[in-house]
């Protein structure tokens, strides 16, 4: 489910289409066990694709990250605008623009537990193929997630994990 929530985020929020939320990880038997969390748009804006990714690195602007090969390092104290909640197996981030969970895979989840963070990419460019709900093949996540102007037009961020108290 996403929302938008801020009331700024209603003027760009129909420009932006519907916002995803996706997570994996690298391949722990190659030693690569970084959780990664991706927001991106489907690029079914009301202006179209074009007008979507405009709309998306205002946004990343807006959040005070840039695109490129920079990671933002939000793991230390401080208030920040994107918050990852881990719980009952879900990954849920909250942002402006974007409330959204998703289901998080058990590698994802011991990730996260180990090291206290993902590594969450906000795309600017639109992935049509990425339908929430639909399953993605291995093919069309590597063509897009491997294609370089995906990972230099994406904000790079590494966010703390929250857990609700018990």
């Amino acid at each position: 489910m996403t929302t938008a929530n801020t009331p700024q985020a209603a003027a760009n929020r129909s420009r932006l289409g519907t916002l995803s939320l996706l997570a994996w990880t690298g391949d722990p038997a190659q030693g690569h066990d970084t959780p990664y969390l991706l927001t991106y748009s489907l690029g079914d804006g009301s202006e179209g694709p074009e007008a979507g990714e405009e709309a998306a690195l205002a946004m990343i602007d807006e959040l005070g990250l840039t695109v490129g090969d920079e990671m933002h390092d939000h793991t230390r104290d401080g208030a920040h605008p994107i918050q990852l909640l881990v719980e009952a197996g879900q990954a849920v981030v909250n942002m402006p623009y974007l409330n959204a969970q998703c289901p998080a895979p058990p590698e994802w989840l011991a990730a996260v537990e180990k090291r206290g963070h993902a590594h969450f990419m906000i795309a600017s460019r639109p992935w049509p193929e990425g339908k929430p709900g639909e399953p993605v093949t291995d093919e069309a996540f590597q063509s897009f997630l491997g294609d370089e102007t995906t990972l230099t037009t994406s904000a790079h961020v590494l966010l703390p994990v929250s857990q609700l108290r018990r």
